[in-house]
């Protein structure tokens, strides 16, 4: 990307501070083409709505989502010392943290035109440092350009009306003009990674809700010590905490560059989570699609992933929980995975790094499948007790209308950036 096709407002923004961005960042609602028709703050625009132009999306979306380089990982668990730690699910690192680098969610995003996803999870660093230790954000947009894959036309079929939305956002959420990103995560996975975490660090889990010990896991008294165990409620809502924190930090890396670009918008959780997925029984609302189940036994669908585009680490997508998790272990150890000798990295002797690990052997393995299939044998889903695929926050970003603000608020309702935004990003149309 040449720096000479780029707006005025792109240096701006690069050289927009921190301390600003976190002293300044407000939710900002008002976007250009909308309309509050009652009570105290009745106001309507008097602009059509103004959809954020291609550079702007992609900053969006790279600022909740993006591959920005080599994850650094963890090095030494006392367990297993002094094998490399071996927690991690991916090389690349990313915008947001996330336990122990699982990196197991993916950023989707919507607007006029359609809906898409980002597919960055997995790859290798979009772009490598500079020998001073700078990373160039234009590489990494240009690499991201080609990480975007359009999955629908259209903007995403969730309506701004009860009870798809909550009553407060129905006035502003996913109306034309606006962009909204979705991160989603793969519960699934996660709960799979924090067996083995947990493996690897000396437990395993035990039923708390029907009161036994796994059946059959006593056959790995060698391996681990049976009788030190975490609760499965406990596992898997710790694990929902932690995915939920890399979802939301997601969105705060988000919601800070609005202020840097001085776009309009928030990070919020006030949708229904399982409509946005494509769990609202209602056809004319197909969300993102996600394929769910029902059951009796289970006070919610259950979403467990997107055919082709982000299949959750579970049944129906792999035949039984053993498969799964193979496939956490190529993930892991297999080609590109953060494991494997010929990944490339950070050190300046990556290949010795990497093939540090310890591979996670045929004992291993069988000991987490035991569990995972337990719990989905017992439960008729994985996880037991939490959703296979889980979103909770989002962000929107749009065009600011200043004059509601300038109606409605003292002297520093926006920053200079949202002053001004049309101008230094919009030359060719600001008034």
């Amino acid at each position: 990307m040449k720096k000479t096709t780029l707006p005025p407002g792109f240096q701006d923004m690069l050289e927009f501070g921190l301390i600003e961005a976190l002293l300044g960042r407000r939710s900002r609602r008002f976007f250009m083409g909308a309309e509050i028709p009652d009570g105290v703050m009745a106001y309507k625009s008097r602009h059509q709505p103004s959809p954020l132009s291609e550079l702007e999306k992609l900053l969006v979306a790279a600022a909740c989502g993006s591959n920005t380089g080599w994850h650094n990982m963890i090095y030494r668990a006392e367990q297993y010392a002094p094998h490399l730690s071996n927690y991690a699910g991916a090389a690349g690192g990313r915008i947001f943290p996330s336990a122990a680098g699982f990196h197991t969610s993916k950023t989707f995003f919507t607007d006029d035109d359609g809906v898409y996803v980002m597919e960055v999870r997995d790859v290798p660093a979009l772009a490598e440092r500079r020998e001073d230790g700078s990373l160039e954000l234009d590489l990494i947009l240009e690499a991201l350009r080609g990480k975007v894959r359009k999955i629908s036309d259209g903007r995403l079929g969730l309506p701004p009306e009860v009870p798809y939305s909550e009553p407060h956002n129905t006035w502003v959420v996913n109306h034309p003009g606006t962009m909204l990103v979705i991160p989603v995560g793969d519960l699934a996975q996660h709960v799979l990674l924090n067996l083995c975490y947990m493996l690897q660090n000396g437990l395993v889990v035990r039923d708390d809700i029907n009161g036994r010990s796994i059946p059959g896991i006593e056959k790995f008294k060698g391996l681990v010590d049976t009788e030190n165990t975490w609760p499965l409620t406990f596992v898997e809502q710790w694990s929902m905490a932690e995915l939920s924190a890399e979802l939301s930090t997601s969105c705060y890396g988000g919601a800070l560059m609005l202020q840097a670009m001085g776009l309009g918008g928030w990070m919020f959780n006030g949708l229904d989570p399982f409509s946005v997925l494509g769990a609202s029984g209602n056809p004319a609302v197909p969300g993102l699609g996600f394929r769910f189940d029902t059951d009796d036994r289970w006070p919610y669908p259950n979403p467990t992933g997107l055919t082709g585009v982000m299949e959750g680490f579970c049944p129906p997508h792999f035949v039984d929980m053993a498969a799964a998790v193979e496939a956490i272990c190529e993930r892991k150890f297999g080609t590109g995975g953060p494991y494997h000798p010929d990944t490339p990295g950070p050190w300046k002797d990556s290949r010795k790094v990497r093939s540090a690990a310890r591979v996670h052997n045929e004992e291993f393995r069988a000991c987490v499948a035991l569990q995972a299939n337990y719990i989905f044998e017992t439960f008729g889903k994985f996880p037991g007790t939490v959703p296979a695929i889980f979103v909770l926050m989002y962000l929107q970003a749009h065009h600011l209308d200043l004059e509601f603000y300038d109606r409605f608020y003292k002297e520093g309702a926006y920053l200079k950036t949202h002053a001004a935004h049309r101008a230094r990003w919009h030359p060719e149309d600001s008034d």
